[in-house]
């Protein structure tokens, strides 16, 4: 936990919270590899007090859709108030913010002297918005972008070239109304989802960014929520946005690297790099079959994971 009681931040009123700022200045996260990205509401001030030490990966504070237009100031300072008291924690910290035009701009100019690993926009449409946001965003913090338009969904490929622009994160639901689809489509075996979730992933790639899949809003209906979690590794996906400590138990499970996999992307490394050394680069392995380059860049692909 960060502060030891609550009692105090609660009796102060909004504009009270920033008298009480603290200088910490956590560590930028050493994590590479994420399997949950876990949603927090800035205003459950016992949430954001348990950002240095839950499961998730990654911690995403939200600014946008889930606050009230009256309550954005009280959840932009209580996430102020909290993170410049946080001296570490085990996750990669976001704050998502509202887009650009809608007081997203504000918002990244007022955190940025605090200590956190990303910025993640709601609701961008073009490249140029993310140009803006590389200048006004601090250099030691990533960018990360919410795709929720018709207009993101087309881009996405295209966005590539920023260098500190890693990851993109899908909103199905929000997608789904910019195209003029029904919610009611988001179902296992439902082709336009697999179509959309596949296209999202195939283009962010092509972009250079991690790809985070859709949030399952139903928190307690945990078989549906495993079961896209293992339709999307199948896919290629290799993080899950996640609602509560339970989703996270599971993405994280799911996500992870098998230790088969491990042992033997690491065999074929060892074994490929010996025989390239005496100029052959295609042979037959006795455990794992015939082995080549291709093999021996999926295997460096999986270690590098």
């Amino acid at each position: 936990m960060i502060f030891n009681t609550l009692e105090f931040i609660e009796k102060l009123n909004v504009k009270e919270r920033l008298k009480h700022l603290g200088k910490e200045q956590k560590s930028p996260s050493k994590k590479v590899f994420y399997r949950s990205n876990m949603m927090l509401n800035p205003l459950k001030l016992k949430h954001l007090n348990r950002i240095d030490n839950l499961d998730a990966d990654m911690i995403t504070l939200n600014l946008e859709d889930a606050i009230a237009p009256s309550r954005k100031k009280e959840a932009l300072y209580n996430i102020a108030l909290f993170l410049s008291h946080l001296k570490e924690s085990k996750s990669f910290i976001i704050v998502r913010t509202n887009p650009l035009d809608e007081g997203g701009r504000e918002e990244i100019s007022f955190l940025n002297s605090f200590s956190f690993d990303a910025v993640r926009v709601a609701k961008i449409k073009t490249k140029e918005e993310l140009l803006e946001i590389d200048k006004l965003l601090n250099s030691e913090k990533e960018i990360h972008i919410s795709l929720e338009t018709k207009e993101a969904f087309q881009n996405l490929a295209t966005f590539g070239g920023i260098k500190r622009l890693t990851t993109a994160n899908i909103g199905i639901l929000d997608l789904l109304t910019s195209l003029g689809l029904p919610q009611s489509l988001v179902t296992h075996d439902n082709p336009t989802i697999h179509y959309i979730l596949s296209k999202f992933l195939v283009d962010a790639k092509t972009a250079g960014l991690n790809p985070i899949s859709f949030m399952f809003q139903e928190y307690n209906n945990v078989e549906d929520f495993r079961r896209w979690c293992e339709i999307e590794k199948e896919m290629g996906f290799i993080t899950k946005a996640c609602m509560g400590p339970l989703q996270v138990q599971i993405a994280n499970e799911i996500f992870s690297i098998e230790d088969e996999a491990i042992l033997r992307a690491n065999h074929i490394k060892r074994v490929f790099e010996e025989s390239a050394k005496n100029g052959e680069n295609g042979f037959m392995d006795m455990k794992y079959g015939f082995i080549d380059e291709p093999i021996y860049r999926d295997a460096l692909l999986v270690l590098g994971i």
